[in-house]
């Protein structure tokens, strides 16, 4: 096995016994706890499909949406890197045709510009593969089960360029590319109207609520569910005093917590089985940076570089740094991909190359701050593709972070879902926990197939 090259986290909500056990107050059918752009479309789906039965959706920042899904591309991606049957291309493919049939009748703005994957002589052999790879994707049947891909519509409409043509789109590509593949169905998305209108579908549901600035701070197995501690705050982060503890009973509970989702799992490991293993989670910081300058002239597709692949064509952890337009016609280019650990030296309990201290949960907030020392990088992988631009014309922009269930190097990670119960494992007598694990890109692509599926065939 390669050892990992940075330390992880291995850490358990309220792993310090802080917090005492509360009684819950009142009872709800389904808690889904995160409301990022996935449990947003998880709480809706469940809470319009099953109006009778109560849906809360809870997340501990003042706004929904603040981690992963406000820091990303707000690219609809066009669902063809990854292995045929993974989760990842199954619920982008699925995923794509639900957001923009969403988006055309909830009036959420986006585009298709269409997407241009480019290569020099020597990756050919990969675009063409991934072009052969195109024509045999169907829409997956998400009717009767989510296992396999087999509807008869191509899901996936592609054509290979040569470089000329490529340059007949995109005249400012570097005379070293040699060839191209044009997915003319990827586009780009307002994720936050997207997520307004996801807490509207939700907040006017018969039966559903949003609940912002509540954090989950400890969760206890019971004979019909989980039992599932709160705090709320006037504004997280804020330095105001908290709220009293409060407590629910939650019937089943959606862990789509993102970033955070192994910690609520190894809180309660062990009462799920004695032989359970924590999970272990690492992060990858990707920055991004607005441009303004030459060499990008009436630019109007997305542009992408092919992915370093390393052992195999499914093993790249980052699709590298690509140009991308947004609904007001401003480049950025990004995300690189920089592999950020707990920083040694803070009294954290660590032994090799993991860290085991809940007090390191979010030491990734302190990696948020764009700057510029990615640049310079960033301009090199750009101009191997779009040589005309300067590197003074890029500024730091913003930084989104990854969760990633895999150290670097170590191979391709699809989705995780994970479905527990209350009672050691006795679904007769305990509800179901559902854990989302390692929910990256295409996580907004994919996020109304992901609640169909978790509503469909995760929930009991």
């Amino acid at each position: 096995m390669i050892q990992p090259t940075v330390r992880g986290l291995c850490a358990a909500l309220n792993g310090s016994s802080k917090y005492a056990y509360v009684p819950p107050a009142f009872g709800v059918d389904y808690l889904v706890v995160g409301g990022g752009v996935v449990g947003l479309a998880i709480a809706r789906s469940l809470a319009l499909n099953r109006p009778d039965k109560t849906t809360y959706i809870v997340e501990r920042h003042a706004r929904l949406g603040e981690e992963t899904s406000s820091r990303n591309s707000e690219v609809i991606h066009g669902g063809f890197y990854y292995p045929d049957d993974s989760y990842k291309t199954k619920f982008c493919l699925r995923g794509r045709k639900l957001l923009y049939e969403y988006c055309d009748t909830h009036s959420v703005s986006y585009k298709k510009t269409g997407k241009l994957v480019v290569g020099l002589e020597h990756q050919r052999p990969y675009l063409e593969d991934l072009f052969r790879k195109t024509q045999s994707l169907r829409f997956p049947n998400f009717g009767t089960s989510p296992a396999s891909i087999e509807g008869e519509e191509s899901a996936v409409p592609a054509r290979l360029l040569t470089g000329d043509e490529a340059r007949e789109l995109e005249p400012d590509l570097s005379p070293d590319i040699a060839c191209a593949l044009l997915s003319p169905e990827t586009g780009i998305i307002d994720s936050h109207t997207y997520m307004e209108s996801l807490e509207r579908d939700i907040t006017e549901s018969e039966n559903g609520s949003v609940v912002c600035a509540t954090t989950v701070t400890r969760v206890d197995a019971a004979e019909d569910g989980w039992v599932v501690q709160m705090k709320t705050t006037g504004s997280h982060g804020s330095g105001e005093s908290e709220a009293e503890a409060d407590a629910v009973m939650a019937r089943t509970v959606i862990n789509a917590t993102g970033l955070s989702a192994p910690f609520i799992l190894n809180s309660i490991g062990k009462t799920l089985s004695p032989s359970f293993s924590p999970i272990n989670i690492w992060y990858a910081r990707g920055s991004y940076a607005s441009y303004h300058g030459p060499g990008v002239s009436n630019v109007k597709h997305l542009i992408y570089p092919v992915p370093e692949t390393g052992k195999n064509k499914h093993s790249f952890t980052s699709l590298g740094t690509h140009l991308t337009i947004d609904l007001g016609g401003n480049i950025k280019f990004g995300p690189d991909i920089e592999w950020i650990e707990p920083p040694a030296g803070e009294g954290w309990k660590i032994d090799g190359s993991l860290v085991y201290d809940e007090r390191a949960m979010d030491y990734w907030m302190d990696h948020l701050i764009a700057s510029s020392k990615q640049i310079p990088s960033m301009y090199q992988s750009v101009r191997s593709y779009l040589p005309g631009i300067k590197e003074e014309g890029l500024q730091p922009d913003y930084v989104g972070i990854r969760p990633k269930l895999r150290p670097p190097n170590t191979g391709f990670q699809d989705f995780v879902f994970r479905k527990d119960y209350a009672a050691g494992g006795d679904k007769k007598t305990g509800g179901p926990m559902i854990s989302l694990l390692g929910i990256e890109s295409p996580g907004l692509t994919s996020s109304l197939a992901i609640g169909e599926y978790v509503e469909r065939h995760l929930v009991d």
